[in-house]
């Protein structure tokens, strides 16, 4: 009962998408909507895979920073999976709230900033437990630290002095290190002292009479008049009633020189509507942190005028009744609320014993076929009660019950995939030399489809290194052999050595000259190139059957192609089981014409090389 009991400021899981892992949210508030759903007012956390990759460069830094601040060789120590899992543990504070349904609440988790004394694997001996130590903006795409600064040093701290000894006196000058602003035993009394204050009240009312902008701020005189009893004018009464050695007299002169009266105004009065409203809202959002309230809402302030403000804001009907309106809604929000567990299937669930075909990631029965015997793509077990479909569709990988959760919880694996860098596994078996997934077929695939299209674009140094290093680069043996690899490296350490010797006498590069396309398909229209009968057939039929029936050629599983009645072979004008090349001319040959049907009337039995009877001589070759 208490686990599924949620109250405001409990870190929790959210789901948002059954493939996805948990977001982490702590929350604020729990509201009651009109419907008679509840909502979570909720704080966002954020993971390392939701920022960008600059962010996460300094990130990094930032913790290189405090293992060297704290001189802990610790992380150095860590095997590279518990670094690895230790960054699925590292969160990222923003200040952004939003609203969830409550309904979507998946469990609890422990939240804390980073402690500079506690070991780092405490944090992975603990389940559902991760820590922060920078802040994050979503909008401004920042990263800060949320630390408060120490302030240590001759500027904020005092020097003490050693312990006088027993009868031994100070030879500090106490007139040089304290500064006296108010005589106790003056030669007036209180009555004389509280008249003095209360003229000087008079003429600060006047002087803000007098004063446009302070007009425009307090219209009537009753605002005037309580502006004129702050506290600032009482100080300024005050030290002027000191200064003039409390001569009455004299002091009331000084507050009316001979330009006007002095007008005394403090923070509440220097700042605007506009500025106190937005005051207002940035202590909504950040709270008493006036180092961001001074950086995102009022820049053109000073750090000591917005909290002598704040401090002075608190004293104003204001506050009091911003403070009776938020115990108000306290009073009628909700404190906690129970949510069952979820027990719904998850649709990422994979049933090996009776998988339909398009059901494995919406492969269909390839998929079914290749992912029956696949290990778990994190932990390599082949045997689990429950098997999870993970990552790209193509891909067809699978997670164990107890890798799902993980990945659910912590937002990756316990171990790197080739989805993040290379690595022998289990499920390598399938690739390719070149590192491609191979389809049961045998040809290649690409593993993920690129969401641009692209293009290589050769160097000029490269283009170099084909012709100066063609002894060692040898381009159609390579071409021949694909899965060969190529010493890139000494290629163009070579080229590097013969490009002076080869900047003296320039390379002659022959231009080819290709034809235009729509020479191509008029040769290749005018040239129609049917295909072989076959010669066990050929035997038995008669002269009729040897015209080539009309067909549909049928491409790709049955579907049509977009060439009409003509084959592949047909509208290319070669035959279908010759190795010859197209656009490719034979060396010391002239073109020669594909020879046509020839039928013979005779009713003899027909040979088969009557039919066809030049197309094994025959040479394709452009014009």
């Amino acid at each position: 009962m208490a686990a599924n009991m949620y109250r405001v400021g409990d870190y929790v899981y959210f789901e948002n998408s059954s493939s996805n892992p948990y977001l982490i949210r702590r929350i604020e508030e729990l509201n009651k909507t009109a419907n008679g759903n509840v909502e979570a007012k909720v704080v966002c956390f954020y993971r390392r895979r939701d920022i960008s990759s600059t962010l996460i460069v300094l990130a990094d830094k930032h913790a290189r920073e405090m293992e060297e601040e704290m001189e802990n060789p610790e992380m150095v120590d860590l095997p590279e999976k518990q670094k690895h899992q230790l960054r699925h543990r590292e969160l990222f504070l923003s200040r952004q709230l939003e609203s969830l349904p409550a309904t979507h609440i998946r469990g609890k988790c422990s939240v804390t900033l980073l402690n500079e004394t506690e070991s780092l694997k405490s944090y992975l001996e603990r389940e559902d437990f991760f820590f922060y130590s920078l802040v994050y903006d979503p909008q401004q795409k920042t990263l800060l630290a949320d630390k408060g600064e120490i302030r240590v040093g001759n500027r904020y701290q005092a020097d003490i002095t050693d312990l006088l000894k027993e009868g031994e006196d100070d030879g500090r000058d106490q007139s040089k290190l304290e500064t006296k602003v108010w005589e106790a035993f003056n030669p007036l009394v209180d009555k004389q002292i509280d008249q003095f204050l209360v003229v000087a009240r008079s003429i600060g009312t006047f002087a803000r009479a007098l004063d446009c902008s302070s007009s425009v701020r307090q219209p009537s005189l009753h605002m005037s008049a309580a502006a004129a009893s702050r506290d600032i004018t009482l100080f300024h009464a005050m030290d002027t009633l000191h200064k003039n050695v409390y001569d009455i007299s004299k002091a009331i002169s000084a507050l009316v020189p001979q330009g006007g009266p002095v007008l005394c105004r403090d923070e509440m009065e220097e700042w605007s509507a506009s500025e106190a409203n937005l005051f207002e809202e940035a202590l909504e959002k950040y709270g008493k942190d006036f180092t961001d309230i001074q950086q995102d809402f009022l820049p053109w302030k000073s750090l000591t005028s917005i909290i002598e403000y704040y401090y002075m804001w608190k004293t104003t009907d204001r506050y009091v009744q911003q403070k009776r309106l938020k115990a108000a809604e306290a009073e009628s929000k909700l404190k906690q609320v129970y949510i069952p567990n979820y027990n719904k299937p998850n649709p990422n669930q994979i049933n090996v014993n009776n998988v339909k075909p398009g059901v494995v990631n919406g492969t269909g029965v390839q998929a079914q076929n290749a992912a029956a015997g696949r290990a778990c793509e994190s932990c390599y077990t082949t045997q689990s009660y429950q098997w999870y479909s993970w990552g790209p569709p193509n891909m067809q990988c699978r997670l164990c019950a107890s890798c799902w959760t993980y990945w659910k919880k912590y937002g990756g694996l316990k171990m790197p995939t080739r989805l993040d860098g290379e690595r022998p596994g289990p499920n390598r078996n399938n690739l390719s030399p070149h590192g491609v997934p191979v389809r049961n077929s045998g040809s290649p695939k690409f593993a993920m489809k690129t969401r641009q299209a692209f293009y290589l674009h050769t160097t000029k140094l490269t283009r170099i290194a084909r012709r100066l290093c063609r002894d060692i680069l040898r381009p159609w043996h390579a071409a021949r052999h694909p899965y060969l690899p190529i010493n890139s490296a000494a290629i163009k350490a070579e080229c590097t050595a013969r490009l002076p010797e080869a900047s003296e006498n320039p390379l002659l590069l022959k231009q080819v000259v290709r034809k235009p396309l729509e020479a191509v398909l008029r040769y290749l229209e005018s040239h129609p190139c049917p295909p072989k009968p076959d010669p066990a057939k050929s035997l038995s039929t008669s002269l009729n059957n040897l015209t080539p029936a009309k067909f549909t050629p049928v491409i790709n599983n049955g579907s049509p192609t977009i060439l009409g009645k003509r084959s592949y072979e047909q509208h290319n004008g070669m035959d279908g089981n010759m190795k010859k090349r197209l656009l490719m001319p034979s060396r010391g040959t002239k073109p020669k014409l594909a020879a046509q049907w020839e039928i013979i009337p005779n009713k003899s039995p027909i040979n088969s090389w009557w039919i066809h009877a030049s197309s094994e001589k025959e040479e394709d070759e452009l014009d």
